[in-house]
């Protein structure tokens, strides 16, 4: 499991890290720079404790952690007292450990308020992180059902008229969240848990005159929500319920001149209590290397936008 098939994890530390990994059974050596080395050692050392207790480790989990190792210590290694350690989810399928301090804060503030806000670039594990305490929530019973909730707005064309019924009219908007879904509790039981209304799918537009009580609610894509819409959907809320509200605000589709309801909202509830914001940076990503460059281009270039070309964009 440490070394991935045919060796693909200790060849994705080589590049990554620069450093030559020789395995021969249950011995390593290590070579190249004193510094580089340092780092791939720490880097393995804590992978494989992690490995030892059950936690999976995927190409997506160790490109986080080469993230993480060369900018900052391990939590665990450096043994840093202000961050606690984050117990593993565990789902029906598969475990999930939040990786990096934002992704653990994320998490402890899901654990631990009613209304929480996950802000920043696509692939930083916003959604996934969020399915995942709702799944864990649904199966330890402390709540009775998940709601999915995305506003139906098209990123940027025009889609016309969607055949087939409500269900099949959203599914496409919500199939990020279906597939955090799939994976962590199974095709047949996630289609047994929609049956059953257990877990339900719901446009933003039908939340209106709702109240949801024992309920733990995901409004994704929240950066296309108005600010009306965001008031709304918050004060759905019931007792013994827990939102998520994820989002991107530089992936903004609504039409020019409506202001989003997201940047709205974290810039008049932050430091309101029982209500938390974390905000996720580049190097959260956890996709594809070239996700994060591509990110961090865009940003450059809007930085060095004129005025004028902002405007336009």
């Amino acid at each position: 499991m440490l070394c991935g098939h045919l060796d693909s994890h200790l060849r994705q530390i080589e590049e990554r890290l620069d450093v030559r990994i020789n395995a021969r059974a249950n011995e390593f050596s290590l070579s190249g720079v004193e510094k580089n080395v340092d780092t791939a050692l720490q880097l393995l050392t804590h992978l494989y404790a992690e490995v030892c207790i059950g936690v999976g480790l995927s190409p997506e989990s160790l490109h986080l952690q080469l993230q993480q190792a060369g900018l900052e210590h391990l939590v665990e290694s450096a043994g840093d007292a202000s961050v606690e350690s984050i117990a593993v989810i565990r789902t029906k399928r598969t475990s999930i450990k939040p990786r990096g301090r934002n992704q653990q804060s994320y998490v402890r503030t899901i654990k631990h308020n009613d209304i929480n806000f996950g802000i920043g670039p696509a692939g930083t594990g916003k959604t996934y992180l969020a399915v995942a305490c709702a799944v864990e929530a649904l199966l330890e019973e402390r709540v009775r059902r998940i709601l999915l909730v995305r506003p139906a707005v098209e990123a940027g064309e025009k889609l016309g008229f969607l055949p087939g019924d409500l269900a099949q009219k959203i599914d496409p908007y919500l199939r990020p969240l279906y597939d955090a879904l799939y994976e962590m509790l199974g095709f047949e039981t996630v289609n047994k848990y929609i049956e059953r209304n257990i877990i339900e799918v719901a446009p933003l537009a039908f939340m209106r005159g709702r109240t949801l009580n024992n309920a733990f609610i995901i409004l994704d894509e929240a950066q296309n929500t108005t600010r009306e819409q965001m008031k709304m959907f918050l004060t759905r809320i019931g007792f013994g319920a827990t939102a998520v509200v994820t989002g991107d605000a530089t992936q903004i589709d609504l039409p020019r001149g409506a202001q989003s309801g997201l940047t709205h909202a974290s810039n008049i509830l932050d430091g309101v209590d029982g209500i938390s914001f974390t905000y996720f940076v580049n190097k959260d990503v956890v996709r594809h290397p070239l996700v994060q460059r591509v990110v961090e281009a865009y940003d450059r270039a809007e930085d060095n936008a004129t005025p004028l070309d902002k405007t336009r964009g």
